[in-house]
């Protein structure tokens, strides 16, 4: 939000799920671009809502909630909100798309606390019980910090959004754009 370099100091500049943690997204953009040579390139994944998510909706509001909260998120935005606040910032965008679109597999699978793969075997909704006993057992004799159970309750939670957010079609962690700096401000 406040980068120690002069103005037109990068050639390129990249970010992967970062910019999503601004709270202000405009102003960490035009950090970003400040610090970009005129001409060159951001690019750029984003942790973000899809044009499915309804903020009328309950549940919607509810998945959002927890993926925040599990994922340390400020305010999750919307594609929408992000292609505007590169606008704002001063760039051009060259290019953007939603790559989970693109893949023949989901990207949740590995968070899936049904799906069974021996391989993963922290998905399985066996291990997260196992690993839930364990961290709460410790939490209550005192091997583990304080509150320990209680944040791995909210980070499963969080897990369990993610994998809900995507089969809602409402959350992506793959939105990814490439932005230019202008070359000239006219």
């Amino acid at each position: 939000m406040d980068m120690p370099f002069p103005d037109n100091t990068f050639d390129a500049i990249y970010a992967i799920e970062a910019t999503s943690y601004a709270a202000d997204l405009v102003a960490c953009y035009k950090e970003i671009c400040r610090v970009l040579k005129p001409g060159q390139y951001f690019a750029s994944y984003e942790l973000c809502l899809t044009d499915q998510f309804d903020p009328r909706n309950e549940k919607h509001q509810n998945i959002k909630a927890d993926i925040e909260l599990g994922s340390g998120l400020p305010d999750t935005r919307t594609t929408g909100q992000c292609l505007e606040a590169l606008k704002l910032a001063g760039f051009e965008v060259v290019w953007e798309r939603d790559r989970s679109l693109d893949s023949e597999v989901p990207w949740y699978l590995p968070f899936d606390a049904w799906k069974i793969d021996i391989i993963n075997m922290r998905s399985i909704a066996i291990a997260h019980c196992i690993a839930r006993s364990m961290i709460s057992i410790l939490d209550f004799v005192g091997l583990a910090p304080a509150g320990s159970s209680k944040v791995y309750s909210f980070l499963e939670r969080g897990g369990d959004a993610l994998v809900e957010g995507a089969r809602e079609k409402i959350f992506t962690p793959m939105y990814f754009f490439l932005a230019r700096k202008p070359l000239s401000k006219s």
